[in-house]
């Protein structure tokens, strides 16, 4: 199989073995329960449950070897025709840890997923790749030492089968537009690790009323606008300006940034506060930006490729405006570049990924949903043709990833 070819899913999830031990030790959120199971079929015996968040429905989901057990992981790729696997510890991390605590349980739970990834099987059409690799953790919580961030991204960088790191939206406490981390964006861009960020807090659970409605909004709208808010503020802050190499990927689809982007360029014009502060048009910053392609349609995808392939009208010319100046956006440059090509050009930068072990289907199947519908998804983008859709599926990522 050509390595093009390939289906790479770089949005797979693991609570590692001594990490689902750590939450099964608490006994507030984040925490690893047992109940009485409610099938009858059960005879008796008791289901582990997984609650994250204090304010989720109390019963929280159900959990088992899927979420830890590696064979379980590989079965489902082979299931899927999944070749390599990114793999990522899931939410919430390290964030409800302090400082110490976190630091010393980021290195051990890197050397478990280097271990994890290492000691896989390679793949069988590839013998010089394996088909697992991962992101690593950093101790990202509130009163963290830098010496202590830095100190793990060195571990990081000596653990060979590890690519990058993922990210929540906290940073040390204050987001990611905080002052503090700028040391962590400047090793990281040096160094080529690709940063995944990824929601866990939503936003305030007042908004969702008190009708009872499962995960289904936190899910589906409070994650995505909580990586949205992210990665606008750290646009704002100038990271990408400051470290223009900083690889970041973003989870589900980048939220609703490519639907907001024109929307946020606006507001930035008409700010005194900001209208100066960036030196590029806000549009410009999504082509800086990865995205994987878990949005279950085919019409989102094309939406976000096109905002992705028109960033190029965005850039100045000038990227170091006077004071006062501001940006102004090259609107009538990007309406020039047709539909396909921009398609083209923002496939460039969407990656295949599953959100595996969550959403399992609710009956027994041979086949995720979460698997078809994104696969679906790129297949059926028009303006995509079948060097993009390889290139969507897995060549972006073995790209980005520095996989031969």
């Amino acid at each position: 199989m050509a390595a093009q070819r390939l289906l790479v899913d770089v949005h797979s999830h693991v609570y590692l073995p001594r990490y689902a031990s750590f939450l099964r030790s608490r006994t507030s959120a984040p925490r690893i329960f047992s109940r009485p199971n409610p099938n009858p079929l059960a005879n008796g015996k008791s289901e582990e449950r997984l609650l994250i968040l204090d304010n989720e429905p109390s019963v929280g989901r159900p959990i088992g070897p899927q979420y830890w057990d590696r064979e379980e992981k590989l079965k489902f790729m082979d299931r899927h025709g999944i070749d390599i696997s990114i793999i990522s510890s899931a939410n919430p991390w390290l964030d409800f840890l302090p400082a110490s605590t976190a630091h010393e349980l980021a290195r051990e739970l890197n050397t478990d997923l280097e271990t994890y990834c290492s000691t896989a099987p390679s793949l069988a059409s590839a013998p010089s790749l394996k088909r697992l690799y991962g992101f690593g953790l950093l101790p990202l919580v509130t009163f963290a030492s830098m010496t202590s961030l830095l100190d793990t991204i060195d571990q990081i960088l000596t653990l060979p089968h590890l690519r990058g790191i993922i990210m929540g939206t906290k940073g040390v406490g204050r987001g990611l537009d905080d002052p503090a981390l700028e040391p962590v964006w400047h090793v990281l861009a040096q160094s080529g690790l690709v940063v995944f960020l990824h929601p866990h807090y939503g936003v305030d659970g007042q908004a969702w009323g008190e009708q009872e409605n499962g995960h289904v909004l936190p899910l589906a709208l409070g994650f995505p606008f909580e990586t949205t808010t992210a990665i606008t503020r750290m646009i704002l802050s100038g990271v990408f300006d400051r470290h223009p190499t900083l690889h970041v990927l973003l989870a589900h689809s980048g939220g609703t940034l490519p639907l907001l982007s024109s929307r946020l360029a606006s507001c930035i014009a008409h700010d005194p506060i900001v209208a100066s502060r960036l030196q590029h048009d806000a549009r410009h910053y999504l082509g800086k930006l990865y995205f994987d392609a878990v949005a279950y349609g085919a019409e989102e995808l094309g939406f976000v490729s096109d905002a992705i392939g028109r960033a190029g009208a965005f850039t100045n010319p000038n990227p170091n405006p006077s004071e006062g100046e501001g940006v102004v956006g090259h609107t009538a440059n990007s309406r020039g570049v047709g539909l396909e090509v921009r398609r083209i050009v923002g496939s460039a930068r969407m990656l295949f990924g599953t959100d595996h072990p969550f959403f399992p289907p609710l009956e027994e199947t041979e086949r995720w949903m979460s698997v078809v519908e994104n696969l679906d998804a790129i297949d059926g983008v028009d303006g995509w043709g079948q060097e993009e859709k390889d290139a969507v599926r897995g060549g972006n990522a073995l790209k980005l990833f520095g996989l031969s």
